[in-house]
Formats: C-alpha cells, sequence, structure tokens
C-alpha cells in the first residue's frame, strides 16, 4: 500500500500564478489545492491537511502575515511565503511570524519546487528513529504534534520551522553545527537571507525554551563558527 503524494496548498488571488503553481508541483508528483481567497482556504483546512502550504501576502479578504502567524501556531505544515514585496523588512517580518521561507516574485516555479522539497525532506535517520518525542533538561518535544512541553508542564506550540530547527539539534547534541551544516539540513539558499532566516528562527526557539540570550542554558553560539546544543537527548 503506498500513502498519498504530499499535499500542497496554493492560496494566491492571481488566477494565472496558482495554475503555475500547481502545474510545475504535479509535474513534479505532488497534490495542490488552490484557493483565491483567504475565507476558502480556512474553511478547506477544516477538511484536509495540507503538508505544506504557498501564501501570498496581498489577499483581497485578508492580511496574508496575520495568515501565516495564525497557521505557524496552529499547524505543522510548512509554510512558504510567495510575495513581490521584496524589502527586507517584509522578508523578516514573515520569517518572524513562523514562515518557513520567502519567495519574491517573479519566481521560477523550479525554485518554488525545490524550496518545497527541502522543506519536506526527512533525513533517512528519522525513518530509523523509533518514537517521535524527544526529552531534554526536563522539557519534552512531540514532533508528531508539533508540542513543545516545559519542566512546569506549560505546553506551547511549534511552528514547523522551529520544529525543524529544534530536531536538527537534537539529532546532534553537544556537536558544532556549522551555518554550511544547517544550510545542507534545513535547506534554502546560501547568502544575507538565509543567515537572517536562521538567527529569527533560532531567537525564536530560545524563546519558546525560556532562554536567556546573554546566557543560554541550551543552545549556545560559537563566534564564527555555528552553535551547540548543550543537553543530553533522549527519545521515547
Amino acid at each position: 500500500m503506498t500513502s498519498d503524494p504530499p499535499l500542497i496548498a496554493i492560496l494566491d488571488d492571481e488566477p494565472d500564478i496558482r495554475r503555475l503553481l500547481a502545474d510545475a508541483l504535479e509535474e513534479a508528483g505532488f497534490r495542490t489545492a488552490g484557493f483565491g481567497r483567504a475565507t476558502e482556504f480556512e474553511a478547506a483546512l477544516r477538511r484536509m491537511t495540507p503538508d505544506a502550504c504557498l501564501i501570498d501576502l496581498g489577499l483581497p479578504d485578508r492580511d496574508g502575515l496575520a495568515l501565516v502567524h495564525r497557521l505557524a501556531t496552529q499547524s505543522g505544515a510548512a509554510i512558504i511565503i510567495i510575495s513581490g514585496r521584496a524589502q527586507v523588512q517584509d522578508r523578516v517580518t514573515g520569517l518572524e511570524l513562523g514562515a518557513d521561507d520567502y519567495v519574491i516574485k517573479p519566481f521560477d516555479p523550479a525554485e518554488v519546487v525545490a524550496r518545497i522539497r527541502a522543506r519536506l525532506r526527512k533525513p533517512a535517520r528519522e525513518a530509523a528513529r523509533n518514537g517521535q518525542t524527544a526529552r531534554f533538561s526536563g522539557w519534552s518535544a512531540d514532533f508528531d504534534r508539533y508540542l513543545l512541553t516545559g519542566p512546569d508542564g506549560e505546553e506551547t506550540p511549534l511552528s514547523h520551522a522551529e520544529a525543524e530547527m529544534l530536531r536538527m539539534f537534537l539529532d546532534s547534541p553537544r556537536r558544532l553545527i556549522s551555518r554550511t551544516q544547517m544550510l545542507e539540513s534545513l535547506g534554502g539558499t546560501a547568502g544575507d537571507s538565509f543567515d537572517r532566516a536562521m538567527d529569527v528562527r533560532i531567537s525564536r526557539l530560545r524563546t519558546k525554551l525560556g532562554e536567556d540570550p546573554k546566557n543560554p542554558r541550551l543552545i549556545k553560539t560559537i563566534y564564527g563558527a555555528g552553535y551547540i546544543f548543550l543537553s543530553e537527548v533522549g527519545w521515547s
């Protein structure tokens, strides 16, 4: 019995762009569902669970950034913003609100397909691991439910981007992870925008782990080299 191909939701009010993306994705073996309005998209989420969402910010009936933030806190889907807003601050804001990636219009559909594949790629070591819950320093991370539970029992949802980042650290505790290794593990395009995206994700993750930015206990920055996750990790 084979599983269904990943489902990609496309939210853009321009029919030509929806069709362009759908054609490229379906040719690459994905399933797609297209929507022109946020209300249609949100209604569809009650009956479908996309693996990734392509979100345009210039929607006619909803603020795109607010929608990205809601998805990041309530859904485990990968979120890629596709927008004509090319300013650095727009990209930074989108990433800070929980997006995994940001693609500027006009774009090459093949690049979007490649970025989705990178977001959905699961290392072979994950398939071999029994269980989806990690435990470290009194914390637990449930990757089936995208949920982080603190030592006091308080539960905090993880976005796809945050879960992806945390899992990378948990896979290699007490080992230096360089920027190059992060690029290979998480996917993306080398450059200032990737570095900024990584900084934003690590900052968000540290906040959810209750880290003191001046004296982090779990995610330590090794300036000029990368990062080290300082806790031992167990899986169940």
